[in-house]
């Protein structure tokens, strides 16, 4: 079984005190956006490369009350704005895609609007809130490339219940502007573009590349265990891997990708009920 840390319970800081934690992190963020040490993506271009790499798509809307869907709403306007900034963009080899560095800071000058947030267990609502579900969409197709994914963070709280999951638990990659960035480096040797689009319904995307895919992957948990934390919480725990096959069936090798702890929002002895679809 993989190592299963124990995390602390939800701090509650002061005003000033976050308000000081972003400005530091936001510093330390703009400084390595201006890094010599990093070749930053930032072509885009109309034509597509030929072969596709991985697809996947995603429901706009869910089964909501009151506010809550007033804020998905909002966050249809907000993943419109940010895919018209990354939709074409290539990853030339040896270049590192940085989500927040492309899209920029989402404010309503720009037209961002309030959407849903999750911070500390929490749910509320910020400028540009619900562009994690565009994020988690790269980084979900990302992990069925060769592409090397630099920086990820997710959830320190898993909030809802697995019912209708249908990938494994920790699979995400949450964002906060500009320090909590998802960055992907082209490691291969061809060039690779990102394609998005919002439909009527669906969040869709895909990663093309020049050549067809030689290998396929699989993501796997591995080491699920909830365990009971010294403070009387709950921490759940596990390890996703991924599994290579051959074009013929024949798996490769698996190989260890993240871990994943998280504070549980809710009780694990609880039957499961219908999820609420927050992600």
């Amino acid at each position: 079984m993989g190592t299963y840390r124990e995390l602390q319970p939800p701090l509650r800081r002061s005003w000033l005190r976050l308000r000081l934690g972003r400005a530091y992190y936001a510093g330390r963020r703009y400084l390595l956006w201006c890094s010599p040490r990093f070749l930053w993506a930032k072509e885009r271009c109309a034509e597509l490369l030929p072969e596709v790499q991985c697809s996947h798509a995603t429901p706009l809307m869910r089964h909501l009350r009151g506010e809550e869907m007033e804020w998905q709403r909002n966050k249809i306007v907000n993943l419109r704005l940010a895919v018209a900034k990354l939709d074409g963009v290539v990853l030339h080899p040896g270049e590192t895609f940085s989500y927040w560095r492309l899209i920029g800071k989402p404010s309503c000058a720009k037209g961002y609007q309030e959407g849903m947030v999750l911070f500390l267990g929490r749910i509320g609502s910020d400028v540009g809130g619900g562009l994690c579900q565009l994020s988690n969409l790269i980084f979900w197709m990302t992990l069925h490339t060769p592409l090397t994914v630099v920086e990820r963070y997710r959830h320190s709280h898993d909030v809802f219940p697995d019912s209708n999951r249908t990938q494994p638990f920790g699979s995400g990659a949450t964002c906060a502007y500009p320090h909590r960035d998802l960055m992907i480096r082209n490691d291969t040797d061809q060039d690779f573009q990102l394609c998005l689009q919002v439909g009527e319904t669906l969040l869709e995307g895909c990663w093309r590349a020049m050549r067809t895919p030689t290998v396929r992957y699989e993501i796997v948990e591995r080491d699920a265990c909830i365990r009971q934390a010294s403070w009387g919480g709950y921490i759940r725990h596990n390890r996703l891997c991924r599994r290579v096959w051959d074009l013929s069936g024949a798996l490769l090798r698996e190989e260890a990708l993240f871990t994943n702890d998280a504070i549980m929002m809710y009780s694990p002895l609880l039957p499961e009920q219908e999820n609420s679809g927050h992600g």
